[in-house]
């Protein structure tokens, strides 16, 4: 036994005493030069379970093997290395791995939401993405609503093309339009403004309900629509989106962004829009769409300063003719009788703006922050014989300061604001104008309290100093509170005045004969708006649903009164003498019964009347109910998506006709009708391509023109539109965008 004993040792002996320790260090070197251990690196013999790891400096040791004479090196995100250990002397190792991070790719996609309610502002508001904006054509900001259950936009007259636009029952002048929180479209812009934004340069839109922040001005009455365009930071560096229809409009947007490094970056945003064409499918010699030429143009910058000093600035010019009235026009002929009826608007708009903001250090609480705007707006046209003319120079201001008092449960923001609008206009023929310059002084400061999650209290105070209308005072208070985890309630409450500028945003009215008369000393107009709104949360059959009801009274202690029942010959304006008020109820429903499928569906009614021509009456032009249903569905990673709209529009009153002889009479009272839209979108890698519909149910208005043989008669009207006016129209897209 012990003979067999020492022969093994004596055959391991040889083995024992010629095997070693392999010892090294696995380290990467960057191109720096900087040697950075590799912790935790695989260091086995090929084809052997013999191994060891690296420590925490890069080092290992590892007993030699006669199995293998090579020896592999492995860590993730690098290339694995194989070593011949005859091939070295007994110095230790030294192995340099190199980096080889190639993973394959993982796309996790997650589909936009179009519309999302804000769940924490005590102010109801939607908040308008860029996905909702692609579910439509969505040329410019007129037919961004389209989707939309609580905006309403439609046709004013059947010559301009002007869209007139309501909230709450009432028309656009009582929002306050605002680009970036800067005040704007007012006075000349009011009627054709939002022509003036192309959908694909917006980001998104925010719309709120009646009495809006102090801190914007004292304007908003039912509302407030915010518009935010593409940021230079955010924006891709080429985009572009190409779109025709069959009634001849043409159009080009394009943005182009250049990043000079992480805290400089601009952006350039460009649109063409054409339509040459006259086109009259119903055959009563008048252009069914005007022919508008527009060249828009905006240069905007992004100058991170700091870390604490932030601005942007940039230039927007807009140059637009609009032509409508009857065809075959002769431009080498003198405008009168003896030539065609033609309605020309020549436009020329200038802006500048800036907003500069600085942060506190080491408390991002607290900052200050300068935000300006300046416009000119010139308007020469001329609406068969009669000229309208109109020069308006704009400047706005609002230095304002954020802090809390104690912690952040109070919050409050005080400011001063300034605001000068300088406006002239003269209307030929009934030899009407205005000549006012503004000057408003505005103090103001809106205190927020928020104890815990579920209440917020928001309340505002302003006093402006007006050069024409002399002080006054606009308070304001908003309200929510989220009595059960998934129910939220609020209250709102509050006044806003302005000033009427009554040829201006009427002038789609002067597509008629009928004379304008305006009462000497208009007042400021001054309303009340109050409102009350619920949002609930729930789940049934497994899916996720969002129900919301509102209800808003505005009730106005002035308002510039437009009478077209006293007259078909006439529009007179004056002060409100007696009662006005508008209410207005809507319950809206979002839920998603399959994955990738909304369905938004809402109902609305409005209530409105004024004492109009000494009788309490409803006020024209506004349906008594509106419902809607949007239909939205993509498949896997949103490679395709179709889009379906159906809007019902309740009847209208329209003013009476009885004046005018039979043939030329109207009923007083519109039908009830329906609107379909429908729009296909096919994504691919960069580009994608969109083609729709809309009027699918080719319903229009008949003869919405009166008398439109003879434009020059008394009795010639184009205003008088409470339905859709053009047929059906097709449409297709192309967008392409490089990030």
């Amino acid at each position: 036994m012990k003979i067999r004993i020492i022969t093994i040792i004596l055959f391991l002996l040889p083995i024992i005493s010629f095997a070693e320790d392999i010892k090294g260090k696995i380290i990467e070197k960057p191109s720096s030069g900087e040697i950075i251990p590799l912790a935790g690196a695989s260091i086995f013999w090929k084809n052997t379970t013999i191994g060891t790891a690296a420590n925490t400096n890069g080092d290992f040791i590892l007993n030699s093997s006669n199995k293998s004479d090579i020896l592999v090196v492995r860590f993730v995100g690098y290339e694995t290395k194989e070593i011949t250990i005859k091939q070295t002397n007994n110095a230790d190792l030294v192995v340099e791995l190199v980096p080889n991070i190639s993973l394959n790719e993982v796309i996790i996609s997650k589909r936009k939401l179009g519309t999302v309610l804000d769940r924490d502002n005590p102010i109801q508001s939607q908040n308008i993405t860029g996905a909702e904006l692609c579910k439509a054509a969505c040329c410019n900001l007129s037919e961004s609503f389209e989707t939309n259950a609580s905006v309403d936009v439609s046709y004013a007259d059947a010559a301009t093309g002007a869209k007139s636009i309501k909230l709450l029952g009432l028309t656009g002048k009582y929002i306050e339009m605002m680009t970036e929180k800067n005040p704007n479209f007012k006075g000349l812009a009011s009627v054709y403004g939002m022509a003036y934004v192309p959908g694909p340069w917006m980001e998104s839109i925010q719309v709120s309900k009646g009495v809006g922040s102090v801190i914007n001005g004292y304007e908003s009455i039912t509302g407030q629509i915010n518009i935010e365009y593409q940021k230079p930071q955010q924006s891709p560096k080429f985009y572009i989106n190409t779109y025709a229809n069959n009634m001849g409009m043409a159009e080009v947007n394009a943005i182009t962004s250049v990043k000079f490094s992480p805290k400089l970056s601009t952006s350039i945003l460009a649109h063409v829009q054409d339509n040459d064409r006259e086109i009259d499918k119903n055959k009563d010699n008048f252009l069914d769409d005007p022919m508008v030429t527009q060249y828009n143009f905006v240069n905007r910058w992004n100058w991170d300063v700091s870390e604490n000093f932030k601005t942007q600035f940039g230039v927007k010019f807009i140059d637009e003719q609009r032509i409508g009235g009857q065809k075959g026009y002769k431009t080498n002929q003198p405008n009168d009788i003896n030539n065609k009826y033609r309605i020309n608007i020549d436009t020329r708009r200038y802006e500048a703006f800036a907003k500069i903001g600085y942060l506190f250090p080491n408390d991002d609480d607290k900052s200050l922050a300068l935000i300006t705007n300046f416009s000119s707006h010139k308007q020469n046209s001329f609406y068969g014989l009669r000229t309208y003319d109109a020069d308006q120079k704009y400047f706005y201001a609002n230095l304002l300061f954020q802090s809390y008092i104690g912690n952040l449960k109070h919050k409050y923001t005080t400011g001063l604001s300034y605001v000068y609008d300088d406006f002239k206009d003269y209307l030929s023929g009934d030899n009407l104008g205005t000549n006012r310059t503004e000057k408003v002084a505005g103090a103001y400061m809106e205190y927020t309290w928020l104890p815990n999650d579920k209440i917020t209290l928001q309340t505002g105070l302003r006093y402006d100093d007006h050069n024409i209308f002399g002080g006054f005072v606009t308070p304001r208070v908003h309200f929510r509170y989220q009595f059960a985890p998934k129910t939220t309630i609020r209250l709102a409450g509050g006044s806003g005045r302005r000033t009427s500028n009554p040829i201006a945003e009427n002038s789609f009215l002067l597509a008629s004969n009928r004379s304008f008369e305006i009462s000497d000393n208009l007042k400021q107009e001054k309303a009340w708006n109050f409102g009350l709104s619920l949002t609930q949360y729930f789940n049934l059959f497994g899916k996720r649903f969002t129900a919301s009801a509102d209800f808003y009274r505005t009730i106005f202690d002035n308002q510039v009164i437009v009478d077209l029942d006293n007259s078909v010959n006439s529009v007179k304006f004056y002060n409100l003498d007696g009662r006005s008020w508008a209410n207005n109820y809507q319950v809206e429903l979002k839920f998603e019964p399959v994955e990738r499928f909304d369905v938004t569906t809402a109902i609305r009614f409005s209530d409105v009347k004024a004492d109009i021509n000494n009788e309490f009456r409803k006020v024209p032009y506004v349906n008594r109910y509106k419902g809607l249903i949007n239909l939205s569905y993509a498949t896997n990673f949103n490679k395709w998506q179709f889009d379906f709209t159906t809007q019902f529009n309740g009847d209208v009153r329209i003013p009476s006709t009885q004046e005018n002889t039979d043939n030329f009479q109207r009923r007083e009272k519109s039908p009830a009708y329906a609107l379909l839209n429908a729009q296909i979108t096919k994504r691919f890698r960069i580009w994608e391509i969109y083609f729709g519909a809309e009027n699918l149910g080719n319903y229009t208005q008949k003869n919405p023109i009166i008398e439109a043989e003879n434009p020059f008669g008394e009795q010639f009207d184009a205003s008088m539109i409470w339905g859709p006016i053009q047929e059906r129209k097709i449409y297709l897209g192309v967008r392409l965008t490089i990030e």
